[in-house]
C-alpha cells in the first residue's frame, strides 16, 4: 500500500472513532498480494456487530464455510459498534486465528450505518457484500449472491417474509415508505430496506458519505443506485427469526427512514413532491376562485387570492430545486449491456 493510501485510511479511522487491530503477519500499512499493496481479492464481507456474543462465532463460521468451497478470494471485515459485551474478544480470537477476518473498533457507537460505513472504506474486494450477524439473513448464500452481480452495480436479497418484531406496526409502516421509494424510482422495489446485499465497491464509493449512522442506510444505499441511473437486481431470499436482541426501535427508525426517503425525494426529484402540493393548491383556487365570481358578482375573496398564491410560490420552490437538482446532479449511466 502506497504512503498516500495508508495515510487515507489513518485519517479514516480518525475521523470515525475507530481501532483497527492488526492483521496477524502483515505488517502495518502493507499488504501482500499486489504491486500497489491491495490484495487481489474479489469479496469483502462487512459485518456490522454490536453485542452479537451468543452466535457471532456461528455465523462467522457459516460464513467461512460457504466462502471455502466458493473458489472466490474474499475477506470479512466485521466492525464491533462500541459493544458492552464479549463481541470484540470474540472477533479478536477469530482475527487471530484467520488472516481474512479483519477485526475494526469503533471507540463510539454509531449505529449500523456507521459500522457498515467504516468496513466499506476499508474493505479491499472488488465486490462488497453487507449482510448481519444475527442469523436472520441465508449467509450462506453469499457466492450466489455474488453471482447474481453479473449485469448489475447492486443485487438485494429480498425477503420473502417479515420476521422482525412488532410486525403489525413494521409491516404498514415498511409499505407505505416503500410505496414513497417507488414513487421517486418510478420502479418496482420488491424490498428497499433488506441488509442483505452485494454492490461493486467502486460504484459505492461515491455514496459512503451519504450513509446515515442508522438502519436507514441500506435504504439510502438502494435509492442513491436507483435515482442515479444505476442498475439494481432483487433476489428472493428467507429471512429467519433474529438471535439475541434486537437493535430496532419500531417508532425511532420508522421515522428516521420515512425521513430519509422523503430527503432523497428532495435531493433527486423534488418536483415529486412540491408539483403535486402545488397543483392541488392551485385547484383549490381557481375552484374557489370560480365560486367567487358566480355568487360574489366577481368580488374576489382575499382566502383565495391567499390560496392561489400559495400555490404559485410552492410551484416557483419546486422549480427552482429541481433547477438546483439539475445543475449540480452528476452524470447519470444508462444501465446498459454491452457485449
Amino acid at each position: 500500500m502506497s504512503r498516500a493510501e495508508v495515510e487515507h485510511e489513518v485519517d479514516l479511522d480518525l475521523e470515525a472513532g475507530v481501532d483497527t487491530l492488526a492483521e496477524p503477519g502483515v505488517a502495518a500499512g502493507t499488504v501482500a498480494g499486489s504491486d500497489d499493496g491491495r490484495p487481489a481479492l474479489q469479496v469483502s464481507i462487512v459485518l456490522p456487530i454490536h453485542n452479537e456474543e451468543g452466535h457471532l462465532e456461528a455465523e462467522v463460521a457459516r460464513i467461512r464455510a460457504s466462502m471455502e468451497v466458493s473458489g472466490l478470494t474474499w475477506e470479512i471485515v466485521a466492525v464491533d459498534d462500541h459493544s458492552t459485551d464479549a463481541s470484540l474478544a470474540i472477533l479478536r480470537r477469530l482475527s487471530d486465528a484467520d488472516p481474512r477476518v479483519r477485526a475494526v473498533a469503533h471507540r463510539r457507537n454509531l449505529g449500523s450505518g456507521g459500522a457498515r460505513r467504516t468496513a466499506t472504506r476499508l474493505a479491499r474486494g472488488e465486490v462488497v457484500v453487507w449482510t448481519d450477524v444475527d442469523m436472520t439473513y441465508p449467509n450462506d448464500r453469499i457466492p450466489e449472491l455474488v453471482a447474481s452481480l453479473e449485469g448489475y452495480d447492486q443485487v438485494v436479497g429480498a425477503r420473502t417474509s417479515e420476521e422482525g418484531t412488532k410486525k403489525a406496526l413494521r409491516v404498514p409502516a415498511k409499505w407505505v415508505i416503500r410505496r414513497l421509494a417507488q414513487y421517486l424510482a418510478q420502479e418496482e422495489i420488491p424490498d428497499l430496506n433488506s441488509g442483505f446485499r452485494a454492490f461493486r465497491r467502486e460504484a459505492g464509493a461515491p455514496y459512503l458519505d451519504r450513509l446515515p449512522n442508522g438502519f436507514s442506510c441500506v435504504t439510502t444505499m438502494t435509492m442513491s443506485f436507483l435515482t442515479d441511473g444505476m442498475s439494481v437486481g432483487y433476489v428472493p431470499i428467507e429471512y429467519a427469526a433474529r438471535e439475541g436482541e434486537s437493535k430496532f426501535h419500531w417508532y425511532r427508525d420508522t421515522r428516521r427512514y420515512l425521513l430519509q426517503v422523503v430527503r432523497m425525494i428532495l435531493s433527486y426529484e423534488p418536483l415529486r413532491v412540491f408539483m403535486p402540493v402545488g397543483l392541488l393548491l392551485l385547484a383549490l383556487g381557481l375552484g374557489k376562485l370560480g365560486f367567487d365570481v358566480v355568487t360574489k358578482d366577481f368580488r374576489i375573496a382575499i382566502n383565495t387570492l391567499l390560496i392561489l398564491f400559495a400555490a404559485l410560490q410552492v410551484i416557483s420552490i419546486g422549480l427552482l430545486a429541481d433547477l438546483v437538482v439539475r445543475v449540480t446532479k452528476p452524470a447519470v449511466r444508462d444501465p446498459t449491456d454491452v457485449g
